[in-house]
Order: C-alpha cells, then sequence, then structure tokens
C-alpha cells in the first residue's frame, strides 16, 4: 500500500524536539510529528491537590490540561465556552496525567503539583501521543531544573514515557498514522510504554473491522519500534537542555 507521504509501513513521521518554547514555564517542549505541533509546557506550585490533604495521602501530583486551538484544523474548531471541556479533550488529558503519573514517585516529588498544559497548534493526526511525548521530555527537563533549583532532592522521574499510534489500513498494519490514514483506518491504536518498554495504556479499537491477536501483536511490535526511536530523541533533548544550563 502506497501511504500519503510515500513512508514505510513502519517509519514514523518527520518529529522534532524543540525546548524552550514558553518562557514563562517551568520547562516546555514543543513537539511536532509531520504536520501535528503541540506545545508542552510545566508550571508547578507548593501545594498538593485539596483532595489528597483531605485523605492526609502523602506526596505531590502531576496532572495534564488538553486543548485544541481554534486554528489547529480546518475548518475552525470552536473555542470552548465559558471553560467547558468537551468529552473528548476530558478524555484525552486524563490519559496524558494518567501516562505521567506511571513514571513519576509521587512522595519524592514532595507536597507540590505540576500541572502539564498540552496545547495544539496544529492538528494532523496524533494529538494525543504527540502530548505525551512532548509533555514527558518538558516533565524531565522541570524535574531536573527543580533539583538544580535545590527545589528536589532526588529526581522522582524514574523513567521516560511516550506513545504513537498505529492501526490498520486496507489489512496492512501501519506506524503512526496522519489524519487521513486515521480517518480511514479500520483498526486504530493508541500505544503508550515506558522506556523499559513496559505498557501504560493500550487504546485499541476496530472502526470498520476486527483484528485477530496476530494482527494486534504485529501492531503493537510497530509501536514498540516507534517508541523506542521517540525515546532515544526525548532523551537527546533533555541532554541537551540540561548540558546548556550547566
Amino acid at each position: 500500500m502506497q501511504r500519503e507521504d510515500q513512508r514505510a509501513a513502519n517509519v514514523l513521521r518527520p518529529y522534532r524536539f524543540v525546548p524552550d518554547v514558553a518562557p514563562q514555564a517551568l520547562a516546555s517542549v514543543l513537539v511536532s510529528s509531520g504536520r501535528t505541533q503541540v506545545i508542552c509546557a510545566v508550571s508547578h506550585d507548593d501545594s498538593q491537590p485539596q483532595w489528597k490533604k483531605i485523605q492526609g495521602i502523602p506526596g505531590g501530583w502531576v496532572t495534564a490540561e488538553y486543548s485544541m486551538l481554534p486554528y489547529c484544523t480546518f475548518p475552525r474548531k470552536k473555542r470552548n465556552a465559558n471553560g467547558k471541556v468537551d468529552g473528548r479533550s476530558v478524555e484525552i488529558q486524563r490519559l496524558i496525567g494518567r501516562s505521567l503519573r506511571s513514571v513519576v514517585d509521587m512522595e519524592a516529588l514532595g507536597e507540590r503539583t505540576l500541572w502539564v498544559d498540552c496545547d495544539v497548534l496544529c492538528a494532523d493526526g496524533g494529538t494525543r501521543t504527540a502530548s505525551i511525548t512532548g509533555s514527558a521530555a518538558a516533565l524531565a527537563i522541570a524535574m531536573q531544573r527543580l533539583m538544580q533549583q535545590g527545589v528536589l532532592e532526588t529526581n522522582p522521574m524514574r523513567q521516560l514515557v511516550a506513545a504513537v499510534s498505529v492501526g490498520k489500513l486496507q489489512g496492512e498494519p501501519l506506524l503512526d498514522l496522519c489524519y487521513v490514514e486515521d480517518r480511514d483506518a479500520e483498526v486504530d491504536m493508541n500505544v503508550v510504554m515506558t522506556e523499559r518498554g513496559e505498557y501504560v495504556e493500550v487504546q485499541g479499537s476496530g472502526e470498520e473491522a476486527v483484528f485477530t491477536a496476530a494482527e494486534m501483536n504485529e501492531m503493537l511490535g510497530l509501536a514498540s519500534v516507534g517508541i523506542r526511536e521517540l525515546i532515544a530523541a526525548q532523551r537527546r533533548v533533555i541532554e541537551k537542555v540540561c548540558r546548556e544550563r550547566a
């Protein structure tokens, strides 16, 4: 099958991480995956969420917010009115938060909250997976900076995490679907994995077809290849930023 952008089935879209695009944030990364672009920015405050205080649970919290800017799609996406968040955005920001918390030691974080804002500048498929991947890089940079500032004694982030989409189109398993491929896919799946190869979450469904265990394993294998590449890229940008700040 000929893909729209001529990629092989097991090749990621061209991707890039640009750090510190939001100078007022503790850390930020603009992640690009093909035409999809998301700014992931980390802020913090020195207090626990109220629910943790009430329940007497020690440690901090990492939470995420996700939004698609009106001009990120064509036609224009209507801006959320009165601060209301649509159901899709709620689902995605919960996924981002779960993914990040899976690799953070909350007790080592201390009684503080890290907020991760993901703002989609351009949407061409894979905005949730790009948000997770960019957020993890930004969060790792933020943890390093909190340690440099003497706020943290040890790094609460145990490992990196990343995400990618896979799917089946015209019977063929594909890695990293763009919008057109995602729209037409018979099977669509989002995979979140740690750098140790552990699954955090797998969201998969047959849109217009069923899929076998063998096909699912093939798609998971493609996801694993892509995520290893993304984590290597995350590591490079984190190390570059930390060297420049040292």
